[in-house]
């Protein structure tokens, strides 16, 4: 199981192209707002969450993800709850993923520590003592994956498919939604 985090402000590009892509592998991929049922992204758009975040079951986690969008990473910020996830998903030696100013919050935690990673362009002075690879658009080191910005979500999201699902699968995805 996928959960992606919605909070008020959330980056739309960096939270629906990767759940597209995930669900197009057959990844179950559920949606959870971390302050309401309905969760506005930065750019106005609605979106439902399948469930909050109190309804998450921790115990069928495979992957977290963290959209940017900094309305939406003050809101994660701010939940207890959604850190206490992101938290219990790495301590487990789960996937967590974060994209544009979302790699931030991992950093607060201490995830991203010594790690490879790449976030959006002027949020690296947040990102403590992580190994920052500026250029990638999106960076694999071990359980942590993070990506550099909404330009860079479709790229993120294949990642998190091939994390999870292996090479062939990203590439079947890649193919069937035709990236030249």
């Amino acid at each position: 199981m996928v959960y992606v985090l919605l909070g008020t402000g959330f980056e739309e590009m960096e939270a629906i192209a990767p759940i597209d892509l995930l669900r197009r592998a057959g990844i179950p991929t559920v949606t959870v707002g971390v302050d309401s049922k309905t969760v506005f992204g930065g750019h106005g758009i609605g979106v439902e969450a399948d469930i909050t975040i109190g309804e998450m079951d921790l115990t069928e986690l495979d992957m977290i993800v963290l959209p940017g969008g900094l309305g939406g990473v003050a809101t994660a910020r701010s939940s207890q709850a959604a850190l206490d996830a992101l938290r219990f998903a790495w301590d487990n030696g789960k996937f967590v993923a974060a994209i544009c100013a979302g790699p931030t919050v991992l950093a607060d935690l201490g995830i991203t520590d010594g790690r490879r990673v790449t976030c959006y362009p002027g949020c690296e002075t947040g990102m403590g003592s992580a190994r920052m690879e500026a250029d990638a658009p999106c960076v694999r080191d071990g359980n942590l994956i993070t990506g550099t910005s909404a330009g860079c979500a479709i790229p993120f999201g294949l990642m998190l498919i091939e994390a999870l699902k292996g090479t062939e699968e990203a590439n079947r995805i890649r193919q069937q939604i035709v990236i030249r």
